[in-house]
């Protein structure tokens, strides 16, 4: 008798972008067109290290934002994680 698959781990997927606000004031990006969009992550951990890099990357701009979109939670938002 073999031994059950183990189940590989839950993906929480997190959504990395960012782009040049209009203002410092409001989310309101300069160009939707120029939107970076650096991909989707299967962790929160994993996202974060892309968005450091990002916001590390564009620090001389202070105008330039990137966020961390929790995807996982619009895809199921139900769930408890």
């Amino acid at each position: 008798m073999s031994e059950p698959a183990s189940l590989p781990p839950r993906q929480l997927l997190h959504l990395v972008f960012g782009g040049e606000l209009s203002s410092l004031d409001e989310i309101n990006f300069k160009n939707l067109k120029d939107l970076d969009i650096v991909g989707i992550y299967p962790n929160f951990s994993e996202a974060k290290k892309a968005w450091a890099a990002k916001a590390q990357a564009t620090v001389d701009n202070a105008q330039t934002r990137y966020f961390i979109v929790h995807l996982h939670r619009l895809l199921d938002p139900d769930a408890t994680t």
